[in-house]
């Protein structure tokens, strides 16, 4: 294969297009009356988290979410985050409600994450949205993983590739990433391995992946001479190196004319998780409204 075989697999159109579908549910949703709401908490004065929440904040203002923001500062302490989430978790007008991670240290983000009603969880992060995805039950689902699957749909329609009996390996065993990744491919038939800090010959198991997903947080730990030929691989690493540019967990040149399909870093990943944050947040209105 040269390098040109190689599909880019491009995060910004396919959230594009989904952004898009939300748009037009949420139009259909004010028709009928309903006006889906986000809430979005920032705790401290990180500029990256700052970065985030903007890009979220404005991705609701392109598809007609209402939102609103709260910020606190570094040294507030869990009783103001509480009361704030409380506040909300009250709010009929407030469907969803995402607490911007990573909070200041000192604060118990795990208490966070579980004050949140699991209904309006558009994280996805709530102990039972992720016990609701074990069982194979509906509930509101982590959104990188989720927007890595709505990429992986759209793009194997068009390619003509499904992930049924396929063998996915999973880099990672976070709640944010994956573990619900690892849960959401062995729904859709695909036989599922997941490789942690702790694994043995973590080259040979990426050797053996149809798929791959890379969630370890580690620039450019794959080498591209570890991937199976042909393969797919989903790079949800991002890191800004000493000379200011990002890459990811995947070393993407190595990966060029030996895989099928790679997600670029940026403009991979990252887009359809803000994107399927949107989605969430009609989901969570939809079942809160029962509309």
């Amino acid at each position: 294969m040269n390098q040109a075989s190689t599909t880019r697999l491009d995060g910004k159109a396919m959230a594009a297009l989904l952004r898009a579908e939300v748009t037009q549910e949420v139009a259909e949703l004010h028709r009928r009356g309903v006006q889906p709401g986000l809430a979005v908490l920032l705790v401290g004065d990180d500029p990256a988290s700052a970065v985030y929440v903007g890009s979220k904040l404005k991705a609701c203002a392109e598809t007609g979410i209402h939102s609103v923001q709260a910020r606190l500062p570094a040294n507030a302490d869990a009783a103001a985050i509480h009361r704030q989430i409380d506040e909300w978790n009250a709010d009929n007008a407030i469907d969803g409600i995402l607490v911007q991670l990573p909070l200041p240290k000192g604060i118990d983000t795990q208490a966070v994450i579980e004050r949140v009603g699991p209904f309006k969880d558009v994280d996805g992060f709530h102990p039972e949205n992720l016990g609701r995805l074990a069982a194979g039950r509906p509930g509101l689902v982590a959104c990188t993983p989720a927007g890595i699957m709505d990429m992986l749909a759209r793009w194997g329609h068009a390619a003509n590739w499904t992930l049924a009996g396929k063998h996915a390996v999973v880099l990672g065993r976070s709640i944010t990433v994956g573990r619900p990744m690892a849960l959401l491919l062995m729904q859709a038939d695909a036989t599922v391995t997941i490789c942690h800090s702790r694994s043995l010959d973590v080259a040979g198991w990426v050797a053996r992946a149809d798929l791959l997903v890379a969630a370890v947080g580690s620039p450019r730990i794959v080498q591209g001479d570890w991937l199976k030929p042909g393969s797919v691989v989903i790079d949800v690493g991002i890191h800004r190196g000493s000379d200011g540019r990002l890459t990811g967990d995947v070393d993407f040149n190595g990966a060029l004319g030996r895989v099928a399909a790679i997600t670029p870093v940026p403009g991979g990943v990252g887009p359809m998780t803000i994107a399927q944050l949107m989605r969430n947040t009609v989901l969570a209105c939809r079942w809160r409204q029962r509309v």
